[in-house]
């Protein structure tokens, strides 16, 4: 199961919205081994692309060190399908290269760029990815984890 707070999966649904029609893509990186999505990181798509994204070489070497350093992992990996649901594509499948890590997926296929409405009108979906394998996972959304914790937010472009 992945649990998310609220502001994030907020950020989340926010910038799929904003990049629309194009693809978003991004990571929220969490404490080593806590499975706790905690910072959200948005990315550029350098696909720029409605149908595929694809991290900035450099700005993904970038992010990966910042989390060493920090002692984080990915825990969430995510993009945003604009025109299909919210499942892996083969081409997402065989990208998956995290075993530890939650895959969401939104579609703003029928709820593009931002209109005022709340996020829980899109399709948001999280999947497990090892080996080829694909597994769909419960998303419990809570207001916080910790009174008066709020996620941060890096934004790479």
């Amino acid at each position: 199961m992945l649990r998310i707070d609220r502001a994030t999966y907020d950020a989340i649904v926010g910038h799929a919205r904003d990049d629309h029609p194009d693809e978003a893509c991004g990571v929220v990186a969490g404490p080593e081994g806590s499975d706790r999505p905690e910072r959200f990181l948005p990315m550029l798509n350098a696909a720029r692309s409605p149908t595929f994204y694809e991290f900035d070489s450099g700005d993904l070497l970038r992010l990966y060190r910042e989390m060493d350093d920090r002692d984080e992992e990915p825990v969430v990996i995510y993009h945003s399908h604009t025109a299909t649901e919210a499942y892996p594509s083969r081409t997402d499948i065989s990208y998956a290269s995290e075993p530890n890590a939650h895959y969401v997926l939104v579609s703003t296929r029928e709820h593009g760029e931002r209109t005022g409405l709340a996020g829980d009108d899109v399709e948001f979906r999280s999947f497990r990815i090892v080996d080829g394998e694909v597994t769909e996972e419960e998303v419990d959304v809570v207001e916080s984890y910790l009174f008066g914790h709020s996620p941060t937010t890096v934004v790479y472009e």
